[in-house]
């Protein structure tokens, strides 16, 4: 190996520039194990730093790409021997460090996790951190004793990455999983992959009181803003609201009444700095009790890592549903 290609973000005097460079391992942010990389995924986060359309990236340059599976190539951990199938996730790719859209990538061994048995590359990437994200809010969620006999958890945001796998992670723990979306013909794909009620988000009532008609036993957030105050309102006794993202504000305008006379919890869920040991357990749930049943519907996109620059428009715009593979190498 001399040199590879990497999808590399820079920022000059006009804005955010990015394209594919090449470059040496060397080159690399430091690490103790380099990974060669067969695929990725595409996050909002990525379409956002690569894009430039919110400031996501903490040093220039750097490689895109905040998700990566592969094997590894060389390693100074024992555990880590090369050819071991490995993905990582969060952990500053693409914001501190080089991330995943470069045929290899050096890591620290902390943020690398074996795929579990039984997955394959493309189904690490299918679910990617938005699959670990979601899984990691009800693993949250049920340490703070959410169970599904405790009533339908609303999900927000469900035709994204992070909802979707919800949606079919909470399914099939059993849960009543009830799908919040802005996208009228997305009905069929939201009840193909779990839901049991669909709602649009145009036809929701917020109401104004501190504390409206409780309707869930909990919720995944994907929104922030009005959707999350109303989650607070509507959200019965005990209940937990795992909050994720704020694709429509990240404003709360809202009362202690709820946590107060309600007892809702509102749990932060933060996938970019999870203790080691929370986010091998969490993958280890993702490969048993918590793996998701419809990745045929949710991860069907697989593109090329030529295809690539092209593909971040529709995920700012709003228009992709579910997740999309990108292969990096063979």
């Amino acid at each position: 190996m001399t040199t590879f290609r990497a999808y590399r973000i820079n920022k000059n005097d006009d804005g955010i520039v990015a394209g594919f460079e090449q470059m040496a391992v060397d080159d690399l942010t430091e690490g103790n194990v380099v990974i060669k990389v067969s695929h990725s995924t595409i996050n909002y986060k990525d379409a956002l730093a690569a894009t430039g359309a919110a400031p996501i990236l903490r040093r220039y340059p750097l490689n895109g790409g905040i998700d990566l599976a592969g094997v590894v190539e060389s390693s100074e951990d024992s555990e880590l021997q090369p050819g071991m199938p490995v993905l990582v996730n969060g952990c500053g790719l693409s914001e501190t460090a080089d991330g995943g859209y470069a045929e290899y990538a050096r890591v620290d061994s902390s943020s690398v996790v074996p795929i579990p048995d039984g997955m394959s590359p493309v189904e690490a990437m299918q679910i990617g951190t938005a699959g670990y994200t979601a899984a990691l809010a009800i693993h949250r969620m049920e340490q703070n004793g959410q169970r599904p006999e405790n009533g339908p958890i609303v999900v927000t945001g469900a035709t994204g990455g992070v909802g979707s796998v919800a949606i079919d992670m909470l399914e099939g723990r059993g849960y009543e999983a009830v799908a919040v979306t802005g996208k009228a013909d997305a009905e069929a794909y939201l009840k193909r992959i779990g839901a049991r009620r669909v709602l649009l988000r145009d036809d929701i009532d917020f109401g104004k009181r501190p504390m409206e008609k409780a309707e869930w036993a909990g919720a995944i957030d994907n929104l922030g803003g009005d959707y999350l105050a109303w989650l607070t309102r509507t959200t019965d006794y005990g209940g937990n609201i795992a909050s994720i993202g704020l694709a429509a504000s990240p404003e709360l305008h809202t009362t202690v009444v709820p946590f107060i006379l309600r007892a809702v919890c509102l749990l932060g869920i933060n996938s970019v700095d999870t203790p080691d040991d929370l986010r091998r357990a969490v993958w280890q749930r993702i490969g048993s009790d918590l793996k998701p049943q419809h990745l045929d519907a949710i991860g069907n996109r697989v593109i090329s890592f030529d295809e690539l620059p092209g593909a971040f428009d529709a995920y700012i715009e709003g228009k992709v549903t579910g997740r999309t593979v990108v292969e990096i190498s063979e």
